[in-house]
């Protein structure tokens, strides 16, 4: 089987070969991250668990972009825009929006929510299947949308 964290590895090798410092620099956060969590768990990550920790970077990179537009830092917002790409190469194609409202509403009648006050019932059908295919702060300002009527 082909671990995901394999392919980052041979990733690693071949941005080294092509001199891409930047792609590097992001891929050697990645695998660091990973990593880390494997040392602090003594376990070895599977791709799912892989994806988590993928998920957790691009959550935190999204924020830092947030902060440094407010800030009028457009440098510091192009490097953590450019290592949100890199690590969006390995996840999973990203939902489409027409993809996203549709599982929403799919989940919605599954769990049977009728109101805001059902939302967690509604994410927890969600999450797994759009972990690290979709910004879930968008998924969940959707859910909120469909809940309201």
């Amino acid at each position: 089987m082909d671990l995901l964290t394999d392919r980052i590895k041979d990733d690693m090798k071949a941005a080294m070969k092509g001199g891409n410092k930047a792609r590097l620099g992001v891929i050697r956060l990645i695998l660091a991250a990973i990593k880390q969590v494997e040392v602090d768990e003594r376990i070895q990550l599977d791709d799912e668990r892989t994806i988590l920790v993928l998920d957790k970077m691009l959550k935190q990179r999204r924020e830092s972009i947030r902060q440094f537009a407010d800030a009028g830092r457009q440098d510091l917002v192009d490097i953590e825009e450019a290592e949100v790409l890199v690590i969006q190469d390995f996840l999973p194609q990203a939902l489409s929006d027409a993809e996203i409202d549709t599982m929403i509403g799919q989940a919605v009648l599954e769990s049977g929510a009728e109101s805001v006050k059902d939302m967690g019932k509604v994410m927890a059908l969600l999450k797994p299947k759009m972990q690290g295919r979709a910004d879930m702060s968008v998924v969940s300002v959707k859910i909120k949308a469909a809940l309201a009527g």
